[in-house]
């Protein structure tokens, strides 16, 4: 009882350091702001603010320029207006800390030790990535909480309400629409049946030798209850807030939430590949070919990994989002916290030593990203025609993504999240 206790104080005490480190850094934002010509707060929290504003003054959202979201955002942030102009800040890092909350829960289902939660955890609370996420005013980390939640729903046999809340953060942010396959897939009768939970693969288990079990079953049923289920909520409550935020802001409200996101081609400098040459050829339209030539290498990949990884889901979530971030013909710094709140999910069933291959993986990762933001830098402050030059670096780091994504799946132990052999009972 003594050592349940202390490891819950350990837990404890791990959340409310982590509490106090947010707010510390929201409180010197301010002070940045302030008093320095560098902002600590990133540009898209005033374009949120404003949004947010335009809403309590009766307006719609997107008469402020560059506001790209769904209304739920801005909505969520009205009390900037008449709170504080750092609600959101703390609405942001709030769902920072359940994202935390939330890793420790689905290890814990799995039975994974107390110390590798832990170990887990630290992985997201401390990284200096994430935590500045929240704090300087980015939206992701609500987007990510959710995103858990539904793999929680899921693992409780929740199917309702898991489909609900897809529903909701496929409206906020496009990209999740990626995992709709392998939750249609893992959604078996075998595994969600009336009144009962599905059985869970304890960590135990991945000890013993597993078989790579890849895609759908030949009894693949889609019209089982499960999948109809979770299938109409959760399209019926997309479409409900789409449909209410079309009435209340009509066309430009699906252009600029929607639309846009499934057409944008961003000719400024980014982490993608794709941006040298949009950039040459922005002026003019592109052709169909050209659009496969970026969109099917994506699809090919997504497809792959999810047939050769779905049932264990966690995992398949990933290296799905990885691999879609990388091969994206558009990627920002935001991007890297949609799967970085999924890998502390997959530590505990990964081979990989921190010494030396995990050390190797990270310093390939960041000396790429640091290569890229030199050569950004020159180009964007400096005034420098170094574009051949962040091109180069932009291949190197899609390299990096790759190198680090195929080792992790070489060095990761096959766990599916549901007990398989319910199919055979």
């Amino acid at each position: 009882m003594l050592e349940g206790s202390m490891k819950a104080l350990n837990f404890r005490s791990l959340i409310i350091f982590s509490a106090f480190l947010r707010v510390f850094l929201i409180v010197y934002g301010e002070w940045q702001d302030t008093h320095m010509e560098v902002r600590y707060t990133d540009v898209d929290y005033l374009v949120f603010s404003d949004a947010a504003a335009l809403i309590v003054s009766g307006k719609s959202p997107y008469k402020r320029s560059t506001y790209r979201y769904s209304p739920l955002i801005a909505f969520l942030l009205t009390p900037n207006s008449f709170i504080h102009q750092s609600w959101g800040k703390f609405l942001f890092s709030a769902s920072d800390l359940l994202v935390g909350y939330f890793i420790r829960k689905i290890l814990k289902l799995r039975g994974v030790p107390e110390n590798l939660c832990i170990y887990s955890v630290i992985v997201w609370l401390f990284n200096p990535f994430t935590f500045t996420i929240g704090t300087r005013g980015n939206c992701e980390p609500i987007v990510c909480a959710i995103i858990l939640w539904v793999i929680i729903c899921l693992m409780k046999g929740n199917l309702f309400q898991g489909a609900i809340w897809y529903g909701v953060v496929v409206h906020m942010r496009i990209y999740p629409i990626i995992y709709a396959l392998p939750i249609v897939i893992i959604l078996d009768p075998s595994h969600f049946k009336p009144n009962k939970k599905p059985i869970i693969t304890n960590w135990n288990s991945k000890h013993h030798k597993t078989h790579l079990t890849s895609g759908p079953t030949k009894s693949f049923n889609p019209f089982s209850r499960s999948r109809i289920l979770f299938s109409l909520t959760s399209a019926s409550v997309f479409f409900l807030f789409t449909g209410i935020f079309f009435y209340l802001y009509e066309w430009e409200f699906l252009h600029e939430a929607l639309l846009y996101h499934l057409t944008r081609t961003d000719p400024r400098h980014n982490f993608s590949i794709y941006f040298y040459h949009i950039y040459l050829n922005y002026e003019r339209q592109f052709s169909v070919l050209e659009k496969l030539v970026s969109f099917l290498p994506q699809l090919m990949v997504q497809l792959l990994l999810v047939f050769r990884f779905v049932h264990d889901f966690s995992f398949c979530f990933f290296v799905q989002t990885v691999a879609f971030v990388a091969f994206n013909k558009v990627i920002t710094a935001q991007y890297f916290v949609w799967f970085f709140c999924l890998l502390p999910l997959i530590l505990p069933w990964t081979k990989m030593k921190l010494k030396w291959e995990g050390v190797f993986c990270v310093s390939f990762w960041i000396g790429a990203q640091l290569h890229w933001l030199f050569w950004g830098y020159m180009l964007e402050f400096k005034g420098k025609q170094v574009f051949l030059q962040l091109w180069a670096a932009s291949l190197l780091f899609f390299a990096a993504n790759t190198y680090v994504m195929i080792t992790i799946i070489l060095r990761h132990t096959y766990s599916p999240v549901f007990n398989l052999s319910q199919k055979t009972m």
